[in-house]
């Protein structure tokens, strides 16, 4: 563990994971609750999986069907009851991480894109945008490869807003 972090044991990290834990919008996986916890210098890996571990075994931390980590009644009471010990400089760096994860969660759940194989052959790539409050556009393609039809996929979920902008140009453009 680093002499130079705030967050100077095992106890504070617990007490950053359920801080964490407790404000992210849906389970996360390990990968992200250990990058949002890594604001500190004293938060070192192996101390942060262990701390994990812990949380989970003692049932303050849930572990999902999919390896997403979630907090319990009983994580978020301790929480709410520790949060106050962690120190203001790490909280901020926590709560800007936290900021950054819960925004692609949200952008996640708004942007959907499916490869589905057909009994006829091919596949139909289903490609779906949603704002807060309704679908915005909900489109079926038929792909003739699987390969093509994933690639179409993966582009779609990390360029949707272009993509659906793209279209609405076209539309209304006339074909001009």
């Amino acid at each position: 563990m680093s002499d130079f972090g705030f967050i100077s044991g095992r106890l504070e990290i617990k007490f950053l994971i359920l801080y964490i834990a407790a404000r992210t919008i849906e389970p996360v996986p390990f990968e992200a609750l250990q990058e949002m916890s890594m604001c500190d210098s004293g938060v070192d890996y192996f101390n942060f999986s262990e701390c994990l571990a812990d949380l989970v075994r003692t049932g303050h931390l849930v572990q999902d069907e999919d390896g997403a980590y979630g907090i319990t009644d009983k994580g978020r009471r301790n929480s709410s009851a520790t949060e106050s010990g962690l120190p203001y400089t790490v909280r901020v760096q926590a709560d800007q991480r936290l900021a950054a994860c819960n925004e692609q969660i949200k952008r996640k759940a708004l942007v959907g894109a499916k490869v589905e194989e057909r009994a006829a052959g091919g596949y139909t790539l289903t490609l779906s945008l949603r704002d807060e409050l309704d679908d915005l556009m909900d489109l079926r393609l038929l792909v003739t490869r699987r390969e093509l039809a994933v690639q179409m996929q993966d582009r779609f979920r990390t360029d949707a807003e272009d993509i659906y902008s793209k279209i609405l140009e076209v539309l209304y453009s006339g074909g001009e």
